[in-house]
This record gives structure tokens, sequence and C-alpha cells, in this order.
């Protein structure tokens, strides 16, 4: 269930403030306001030391996200943050080469 798992804005609350900004500055008004209320329903599991991506919402593993998804690269001023966004539902935060974030809640 969705209610279980936290809101991003809850655990990381700098990220989800620089990503609205972001999006704002790329006019991209609908993922701007969708973003506050993302819940991270689970942290990368690809082992990789650069990364740091947050999945929003449940995705079958090595499967693309087919119809109505598109990438939304942002610019950041350190390492890189794209979001997938499927039919205006953000499905993952990419986050990326960027220094490791701070937890406010488990």
């Amino acid at each position: 269930m969705e209610q279980d798992h936290p809101l991003v804005h809850d655990v990381f609350p700098d990220l989800v403030a620089e990503l609205t900004t972001l999006l704002e500055d790329e006019r991209e008004h609908e993922p701007a306001i969708v973003v506050r209320d993302v819940r991270l329903v689970a942290m990368c599991d690809c082992g990789d030391d650069f990364c740091q991506s947050i999945r929003t919402a449940a995705h079958p593993k090595g499967k693309p996200y087919g119809e109505g998804h598109r990438c939304v690269p942002l610019s950041p001023s350190e390492g890189m943050l794209v979001l997938d966004v499927v039919d205006g539902r953000i499905m993952c935060i990419e986050i990326l080469d960027r220094a490791p974030m701070r937890r406010l809640k488990p």
C-alpha cells in the first residue's frame, strides 16, 4: 500500500525543494507540483556507488515503462537528476554522481 511508504519530502526535504525549483526553471509545472507528494517506495539496489536513485512507484525489474514514458533531465549544480515520468506520474528520481544524501527519517 502506498500509504506505508514515507513521502520523499519527509525523508529528503532538500532534494524535493531542489527538484521543485529545477522543474519550475524548466517549465515542467505538473511534475513540480506532484514531486511534493511522491513516496519513497525503494532506494535503488543497483549497487553502483554513484547512484542514490529513488523509486517512487512499483516497477517490474528489467522491463521498460512503456507508452506514456518520458525522461525529464534537469540541470543541478552537482551530478545528475533525471525523472522518469509516465502519464504525469513520477516513477523514479534518478540521482547520480552527487554527495551522499542525509535521511531525516528511516
